[in-house]
């Protein structure tokens, strides 16, 4: 379809309406966060009348909250949407308790161990990695401390407090959000709400591209689909979009199970390793990418495109 991406560009508010962090959040529903200077600029991407200030802001009155979400990697996502989002893409046990046991720790229940993180957390507000390993007396390597955080966080008792110093930190969701997350038990309500809300920011889209966003096997996104079916609206109509800086790891790039039609070489922004680089879009599609240091930003176009000026003057000034 020739006018795919840009009916999606236009779910996905690349055409920037005016709105605030939490809107734009709860609109895309959850937002890639395992950087957070690129997930704030993926809202600006997405949104006028606020800076990064304001995206600060609402994190840390717990409006917005970083959380391991779709996929098993972290999003930003509204605070009331977490207890049904959460209680379908949570993280799971098994894989963390396979890599503990491989960091030798062993002869524990992940019951044991999420209570462990309970109580080093609970009463503390936000701890970094280090502090939080101290008060765990673990190792301070990164990867001990995050499957034991995994382990809290998949019984909603954990999620991630605002960043100190450019670090992360992890907060108890007692202290945080007032209560650890109740999750919502009936799974077919959650199933219908995820496909509804997935529809709005990334239609047209498909039962296979839920799945592949959600992290969900497709059996499940189907019976999600089905059961939204009659309370999904039809995509916006495409309209013209102008030059967009996104961040690494977009929305925009992610969104669907694939991204034929949006550039020509893939590689070009997905070169491996897990890589998803920051992109210039131009009428909904890629037309090149860029690097920020120090906030000085640099574009490089794949083909004749004149300079994003406009784009980057927006950024610094977000940034500022």
């Amino acid at each position: 379809m020739n006018d795919l991406w840009p009916a999606r560009a236009a779910s996905q508010l690349l055409h920037r309406p005016p709105g605030t962090p939490v809107g734009v959040v709860r609109h895309l529903l959850a937002v890639q966060a395992q950087d957070s200077r690129a997930a704030a600029l993926a809202l600006r991407a997405r949104g006028t009348g606020f800076r990064r200030t304001d995206v600060d802001q609402a994190l840390a009155a717990g409006e917005i909250v970083r959380a391991w979400g779709p996929r098993g990697t972290l999003h930003l996502v509204a605070a009331d949407d977490l207890p049904w989002l959460l209680s379908l893409v949570r993280p799971g046990v098994q894989n963390a308790m396979r890599r503990l046991r491989q960091l030798g720790v062993e002869g524990r229940t992940p019951e044991e161990l999420a209570g462990r993180v309970d109580r080093a957390t609970r009463e503390q507000g936000p701890l970094t990695k280090a502090e939080l390993a101290a008060r765990l007396d673990v190792p301070p390597d990164a990867q001990t401390v995050i499957h034991l955080a995994a382990l809290a966080a998949e019984r909603g008792l954990l999620v991630l407090g605002p960043d100190r110093h450019g670090k992360a930190t992890y907060v108890h969701t007692g202290d945080w959000l007032g209560a650890p997350l109740t999750f919502e038990p009936d799974r077919d309500k959650a199933l219908r709400e995820l496909a509804k809300r997935y529809i709005r920011a990334h239609a047209p889209a498909t039962e296979h591209d839920l799945a592949a966003w959600s992290g969900l096997s497709l059996g499940e996104s189907r019976r999600a689909w089905q059961l939204a079916r009659h309370s999904s609206s039809p995509p916006p109509d495409p309209a013209p979009h102008p030059v967009r800086l996104l961040p690494a790891f977009d929305e925009y790039l992610l969104g669907w199970h694939t991204r034929e039609g949006m550039l020509s070489d893939v590689r070009k922004i997905h070169p491996g390793g897990g890589i998803i680089r920051p992109t210039i879009i131009a009428d909904a599609r890629v037309v090149g990418t860029w690097t920020i240091r120090q906030n000085q930003i640099t574009p490089t176009t794949f083909a004749a495109h004149p300079p994003p000026n406009d784009e980057i003057s927006d950024i610094q000034a977000f940034l500022a």
